[in-house]
């Protein structure tokens, strides 16, 4: 489901032509290892592999709130390739390591200050991971269990299937506008997608984070669950995605993302000036530096 210009992340055979595996096994419960398993971490992403059931796991790990560095998207892009690219991967489950945030979006310090080159490739970083994760061949489960606000709310519908935990103090949604930032044309293609064009567009303008039981009943997620029962749930989901063929639901998944997908790959690089140009307006810039502000007053 790699659209052209995207490096060759999806190069692996499709799945029909690979071997056949045998019926996928439910991820084994919490506090048993997993048998066989690969794993490999980075500063800011953890993956397992459960080779018997095809399923990885992908932790975020970045404290204080899983924030959106260059460095976590290129961490980011980098795990996710290295699924793609294991016949032995069939789905991964993305959720959060840390209590409470799933990812608080895009890191402010990588758009506060810094040189046109640096803005390049931040923004280039984060197409890069919509992309890969939009377009991924793989089953895509995120396991929400945390308030997601922003680029973490797009990292969420990007995913096949959203299971948030059942917490009122969570929250998810696209609050750009909260901050004086326009969601960029990708970001709200995404969202309409979901949640369809008159929940998207009254979302959007007001910078709407939405209580977990509100984002239920909009559709923004697709289930709620106890916070315990949150990877024991996505498990399940993701064995019921892979009891079938690949084939049909990777061209599936393509039918219906491709035009999305291609929109952005088309307009790549004007996407790119027109976040310089926006990010790099005084009024912007002013309105981020009170925002980090904020955030040094709230934790002092």
């Amino acid at each position: 489901l790699c659209p052209p210009g995207v490096l060759p992340l999806c190069g692996r055979l499709p799945a029909w032509d690979r071997a056949s595996r045998p019926p996928p096994s439910p991820l084994q419960p919490p506090g048993l290892p997993l048998a066989p398993c690969r794993s490999f971490s980075n500063n800011k992403i953890q993956v397992e592999l459960d080779e018997s059931s095809g399923v990885a796991m992908m932790k975020f790990k970045s404290p204080p709130v899983n924030s959106l560095s260059l460095e976590f998207l290129t961490e980011f892009s980098i795990s996710l390739e290295k699924l793609e690219n294991n016949r032995a991967c069939r789905g991964v489950i993305i959720t959060s390591a840390l209590p409470k945030i799933f990812s608080s979006g895009l890191d402010i310090t990588e758009m506060c200050g810094k040189s046109i080159e640096h803005y390049t490739e931040f923004w280039r970083a984060v197409q890069e991971m919509w992309l890969r994760l939009y377009g991924s061949n793989m089953v895509t489960v995120a396991a929400v269990n945390g308030s997601s606000p922003a680029g973490g709310c797009l990292m969420a519908l990007s995913c096949d299937y959203r299971i948030m935990a059942e917490n009122p103090k969570f929250s998810i949604g696209l609050n750009e506008a909260q901050l004086g930032i326009v969601a960029p044309f990708w970001f709200k293609d995404t969202f309409v997608n979901v949640v369809g064009h008159r929940v998207a567009e009254r979302s959007l303008q007001l910078g709407s984070l939405h209580p977990a039981p509100e984002a239920l009943k909009l559709g923004l997620v697709d289930e709620l669950v106890p916070e315990e029962k949150l990877m024991e749930k996505a498990a399940a989901v993701m064995a019921q995605w892979l009891a079938l063929p690949d084939h049909a639901r990777q061209l599936t998944k393509t039918m219906m993302r491709k035009a999305v997908l291609d929109r952005l790959v088309a307009h790549r690089e004007e996407d790119i000036k027109n976040f310089i140009s926006f990010v790099s307006k005084e009024s912007i810039q002013k309105s981020l530096r009170m925002y980090m502000e904020m955030l040094k007053k709230r934790k002092s």
